[in-house]
Parts: C-alpha cells; structure tokens; sequence
C-alpha cells in the first residue's frame, strides 16, 4: 500500500493583485500541508489573476509572476511539497498559459562533510502541469488566443532558461520545458488545464496510457446555472475509462470586469469516483480540500487486459524525475494510524435556486471593498434599489437580503475575514449582526419613485417588502421633475406632446414614457450618491452601488430603455431568464419563510376541505407587469402581454437559446421550431414564421442597446452582453430580406399543403 494525500485549492482570481495572490497562495501550501498533503494544486494562472485580459500581454505582468514565484518557492511551506501554481511564461518570444511544479529551495546538510552547501531545487516549468497549455479556451466567454499561444509540440519539450530572480533562488539557469510527464520514485504526475478537459483528445488519456497515476487540472471555469453536473460527469468518465486519481482545482469569485463569476467547487476524483469535493460558492477566500487514497487502487483498476493494449502501444511521454516521494512510508505506524483514507461520495450539486442564491450572493458581496484579502471591486457603501412593486426588482432585493443571509451564515461559522469586510463596508467597527435584516438595513437603500401614473398597489408592494427585509425605504413623487420637462419641451419646440390615449402619435406617446423613465434614473443615482451623508451614517459621503432589475429575456429582444432605471452599476438579474426569476422568488418564499410574498385574496374566500383559504394571490408572481408610464385611463398596461412585447418569455428563451447556444440563424430557427412547436395549439407554420420574423427583426433593431447593458455575472447560456458572451454586430439590415423570404415561401407552401390533407 502506498498512501498519497493530495490538495485542491479554491482561491479568487484576482487580476493583477500579486501581493494578495501570493499570500492565498502560501496560506493555501500551509494548510494543504497541515492536513498531510504533499501534492497541491491552485487555479489557472492564479499568480497573476486569470481575468487580466490584455495585461497578459504586458511584460510587466510576466515579470511580476516570476518575482512572486521566487517568494513562493523561498517560503518554508513549500518544504516536502510538490507545488503547481499557474502563470505566464515567455519562451523563445512567445507566451504560454503555463503550470509551474516546484518545491522548497531545500538546503541539503551533511554533518561532518568537506562538501559545500548546497541547493537542492528542483523547479519544473510545464503548462497544465509539465507543459504549456494546449488547447485554448477561446469561444464563449474565453479569449485566451488573444493571450497566449497553444503547444503544438505534443510529448516534446525543450530548454527553458531561468529569470535571473529565479536563478538567484535556486542556483538553476534551465528547466525543461514542454509536453512531459513528472515521475516521483513512488508514482507519476501528469496535468491539463480547463479546456483540455472538455475536448474529445484529452491529454490526460495518453498520459494515464503512459502510466500516469495522478492528473492535476488547474480551472478557470465559469459559473452556469445546470452546468456543474456536466463538469463531474466530464471527469468522472475520464477516469472511469483510464483509471488514476483526478485532483481538480477551479477558481472562486467574480472576474475583473463584473462579468464572470468561477464557482469553485475543487475535487479529487478516484477511478471515475468523486472522493472529496470542496463548496461551489463560498466567500472565504482561501479554500483547501484534501483526499487521501491508496496508489494501489489505481493499479488495480488497471488491470483489464485491453485498456494494458493499448497502454503497451502508447507512445512514450517525455520523463521529468523527480527525487522525492509522494507517499507515506508503509512501515510508518504512527502516520498509518492518523490518516483517514477518502472514500467514494455522492458529489453535492445544488439546485439550481440554490446556485441562483449563492452565485448573486457572492457577486454582490465581492463588489463591496475588502480589506482583509483585497477583493476591493467598489469603494460602495452598500446598494441602491428602485422598487417597482413588480416582480423583477422584488427578485433583486431577495438576491440583497439571501447575500445577507450568506454573510451571516459564513460569520456564523467563523469566518473572520467576513466580519471584518462587513465592519468595512458598514463602517461599524463592532457590528456584529444577528439576523439578515441588521445588514440589508445598513447595506440597502430602496425607492419607489411615483408619478400621476403610479398605482397605490405598487406602492404599498415595494413599502412592505422594503419593511419585511430590513431595508431603508424611499417614497418620491417625481412629478415636478417630469412637468419642469415638459415646460422645457414645449419652451424649445413650441408643441405640447400628447399620450396616444389623449389623441397624440405614437412618437409622443413613446417620448412621454421615456421622459418618465429616463428621469427616474437620473433621482437613483442622485439619491444613492446622497443617501449616506443623509443618513449620517459611518460612511456619509460614500455612494452606493446602484442596482438594476433587468432580465436576460428583455436583454435579448431589448425591451429596454436606455439610460432609464435598467441602467445602473451592476445588474444581479441582468444574466437570468424571467422564468427562473419567478421560480427563485418562489422558493425564496418558502426556504426563507417570507409568507408576505403570498396573501389572501381580499374579500370573501372559501375554504378548501382542511379549513385553510383556498385560494391565494402569489402577489408579486403574478402582479400585472408594467412600468406604469401611461395616464390611468390608458386602463391597466401588462407589458409582459404578447401584444405589447411580441413574444411570450418562454419563447425568448427558446430563441435565445438557438440563437446563441445552438448557433442558429433566422432560417433555420424557424425550421427547427417547426418541429419543436408543431403540437402546440395554434401554432401553424404561418404564425411559426411570424414569431421568427418578429424576434429577428426586433432583435436587430434593439441589438444597439446590448453595447451598454449594466455589466451582470454570466449565469445564462444565451446572455446576449456584447462586452463579453455575444461578439456580433448591432448594424442590421433589419428586415433581413434574404431570410424572411425564404421563411415566408415556405410556410406559406407548407399551409397549402397541410390545407390540401384536410
């Protein structure tokens, strides 16, 4: 037998913070070495941050990795380790997205030895463990062919000469550098990073072929909602067909631009077995799982006669050796008794509500300052909310008070860099909160700004959320602001608009509502900058972080309006579909025992058969929809009604979907709808081809609007956020003349044949 404890950390990644880096880095050594570990493994290029973008290309950036990786390797941690970090390197002129394995700078002593003291370093340059990267995340989010350049040379490597600040360390002047594998003189270790996983030619299959034992992978991997089953299944099958033991470590946190969120989520998996798993969202920053297991079991697992064919057939890999032993020694009883040996687990894989709840949480907590591990994003006191009495800015206060709930909890459990942060943020130097709603009342302002055209059933909706969640509650008539407007309109143009119910044109009847939004916009970000010196609080003068409560679904067809209330800093919605956001609020209701979410219908109810009323309004889940821009004559304005934006959420999301996830264009939209929608009533191929042609052609002319959407973590396949997961453009021919025709011929001639069966 032969024990080996390996350790995935879970850290941020931070761009460019190479002082932060480095200490999460050698915090994570120590406590992988307290639990026994002699294997650790981190995040992508977590030295100088995976989100640094064209920083990547930036000598400094380079130099800088190197200069910390010389303190990493200087700390006593490294002692008896073998370390993989992450880092960029420049060989021959060209950068790599590389993994660098080393240990401590050991000073080998023999007592009574004419020799010299001597260093005794050993330091292994490799992308995704012994080699530069290969295989390039650059779709989708990703653009690292941007950065780096692939390894193209596969089980080659090559002479790579040491930074003199490495040099001064170790003594060492080269290393190799390439596609290897490292052996230790009880097992092998071979690598890949993220990518390199999810393509149909794994490194990791050749090198366990080649009898590598253990594979690191060292991930950047963003947060989806569904998606983290797929990733341990990925894994999983892996090593279920080529045996051995898979330490997987992922980033954790926001990226630098607000957009991606890494969801953590580190594992070791064991012949197609998960053994230990870390959480998919913390706020700690450093987290370090370990798993122990025994060699053997991968050599026994090895031994089908088909799988040792193709092994004597591989093609030999390039050898590192390395004098060092990742195992306990077998006749060390102490050691042997301590241990706890990992076992086969279920993996945990959260509902997706629950990765609703704990991505926005983090997203929203990591965009306020932080000074214990320098996650500063914002210098914010805290947010600020228009509540429309609706839905989806319902939704987004939930998000404010369930991260509450997560910052409690993590403080609960002892956390004490989450204490701090929440001390800093408030600028209470001894709070010490006992239920979610102290924070959410010193970290959420919300407003309900209200015209002549303003409902007193939205206002009483947003006041008694306000007061449900502990929130600081704003209600302002914006009236005067909207008829100094329109003083000013008819000052300059000499011409009183009208609303179309009043008998003005469609162009007045959009410009009045717009007028009204637009300046709603202009209140929440005067009164977020104000709100603190107003209420004198610890931090008066610090503005607030401004919250949006737009959905993906309106993004994408840009049922929005620019620069109005949709605008704001950061959009905790902006990435989820409306369906999910009414499922969230759902479950929020009751996982966080908010029955106010839920009231009786007034007036006369009757009882079902147990004596409980039996029927109830789900108040928010189905308020009428609307920004309530119109006179109250104009009668009640869903703007949700298939009338007024075209086309049911449902729908959007379908369009979403094969649009961006399925890479469809108009024609073939609408050729696959006509399967997928065929038994749905009413719909003829016609009607098909209409929904097509109107989603299209709205998504052209609104595309422009995707340009300045409020940045939101990426939590939908189909964001449609040109900043980042959707790169076309927003100059349309809109009526895509080409398209539609051939759209419009055939379902006009599919009709006639289907008219001619009947």
């Amino acid at each position: 037998m032969a024990f080996v404890t390996v350790a995935a950390a879970t850290l941020p990644s931070v761009p460019l913070d190479f002082q932060g880096n480095r200490d999460r880095i050698i915090e994570s050594i120590r406590i992988a070495k307290a639990k026994g570990a002699t294997l650790r493994t981190g995040p992508e290029l977590e030295i100088p941050g995976y989100s640094c973008l064209d920083h990547h290309l930036e000598g400094d950036t380079v130099f800088h990795s190197w200069e910390v990786l010389a303190e990493i390797i200087s700390d006593e941690a490294c002692k008896g380790m073998l370390v993989d970090v992450g880092m960029g390197c420049r060989h021959r002129n060209v950068l790599y997205n590389c993994r660098v394995l080393c240990t401590y700078k050991r000073i080998l002593f023999i007592r009574y030895s004419p020799l010299p003291l001597r260093f005794l370093v050993q330091l292994l340059i490799l992308a995704n463990g012994h080699r530069p990267k290969m295989s390039l995340a650059n779709d989708g989010l990703y653009r690292e062919a941007r950065h780096f350049t692939a390894w193209v040379k596969k089980m080659q490597t090559e002479t790579y000469y040491l930074e003199s600040v490495i040099e001064k360390v170790t003594g060492q002047h080269t290393v190799p550098i390439g596609d290897a594998i490292l052996s230790t003189l009880d097992t092998a270790v071979g690598c890949e990073t993220c990518e390199e996983m999810f393509t149909p030619s794994s490194p990791s299959t050749y090198m366990s072929l080649n009898g590598c034992e253990i594979i690191l992978n060292s991930s950047a991997s963003h947060a989806e909602l569904r998606k983290l089953r797929t990733r341990i299944e990925l894994i999983a099958n892996s090593t279920r067909k080529t045996g051995g033991c898979y330490v997987y470590a992922n980033a954790t946190g926001i990226d630098g631009e607000a957009r991606m969120m890494f969801d953590g989520s580190s594992m070791v998996l064991l012949n197609g077995n998960v053994l230990e798993q870390g959480p998919q969202f913390s706020l700690s920053p450093v987290h370090v799982m370990t798993a122990t297991f025994d060699i053997e079991e991968i050599r026994s697992f090895r031994c089908s006669m088909s799988r040792n064919v193709q092994g004597a057939a591989q093609p030999d890999y390039p050898r590192v050796e390395f004098d060092m032993r990742l195992s306990r020694p077998v006749n060390d009883v102490f050691l042997l008794d301590t241990i706890r040996i990992s076992r086969p687990m279920q993996p945990r894989i959260l509902d997706p509500m629950s990765e609703i709840w704990m991505s926005t949480s983090v997203f929203l907590w990591q965009c306020e300052p932080s000074q214990q591990h320098d996650l500063v994003r914002t210098n914010s006191a805290g947010f600020f909310l228009s509540l429309s009495g609706g839905l989806d800015s319902a939704t987004v206060a939930l998000f404010v008070y369930g991260m509450a709930k997560m910052v409690l909890a993590s403080i609960e459990a002892g956390e004490e860099t989450t204490l701090a942060d929440l001390r800093r943020v408030t600028g209470v130097r001894d709070f010490r909160p006992e239920t979610p709603h102290e924070i959410v009342n010193r970290l959420l302002t919300t407003c309900y700004t209200s015209t002549v055209n303003s409902s007193n059933e939205t206002r009483s909706r947003a006041e008694r959320l306000s007061e449900k969640l502990g929130a600081w509650h704003l209600s302002i008539p914006i009236d005067n602001i909207v008829e100094s407007y329109h003083s000013l309109i008819k000052t300059a143009l000499h011409f009183t608009p009208h609303y179309a119910v009043e008998g003005g044109t469609q162009a007045e009847n959009l410009a009045l509502q717009n007028l009204q939004a637009r300046n709603r916009m202009v209140v929440q970000y005067t009164l977020a900058q104000l709100v603190t010196t107003a209420r004198k609080l610890p931090r008066a003068g610090s503005a607030l972080l401004v919250l949006t409560s737009g959905n993906v679904d309106e993004a994408l067809r840009g049922y929005v309006t620019k620069y109005d209330a949709s605008s704001g800093d950061i959009a905790p919605l902006g990435s989820i579909s409306k369906n999910d956001a009414k499922q969230f609020q759902a479950w929020a209701r009751e996982q966080w025992s908010l029955p106010m979410l839920t009231v009786c219908v007034p007036g006369p109810v009757p009882l079902d058969r147990q004596g409980h009323f039996a029927h109830f309004q789900q108040e928010f889940l189905e308020a009428t929809p609307s920004a309530e821009l119109l006179p109250l004559s104009a009668g009640v304005q869903d703007d949700e009604s298939e009338s007024e934006m075209g086309l049911t959420y449902d729908e959007l999301s379908m369009f979403g979907i094969l649009r961006k996830v399925e890479k469809l264009g108009p024609w073939s939209c609408y050729l696959r709808l006509l399967g997928l929608w065929k038994d749905k009533e009413g719909m003829t191929p016609v009607k098909i081809a209409e929904k097509c042609m109107r989603f299209f052609r709205h998504y052209s002319m609104q595309r422009h609007k995707s340009t300045i959407l409020t940045p939101s973590v990426h939590l939908s396949a189909y964001n449609p956020d040109d900043n980042r997961a959707d790169l076309r453009p927003f100059l349309y021919v809109v009526n895509w003349p080409f398209q539609f025709g051939k759209i419009r011929e055939h379902a006009e001639e599919l009709e006639r044949m289907l008219k001619k069966k009947v």
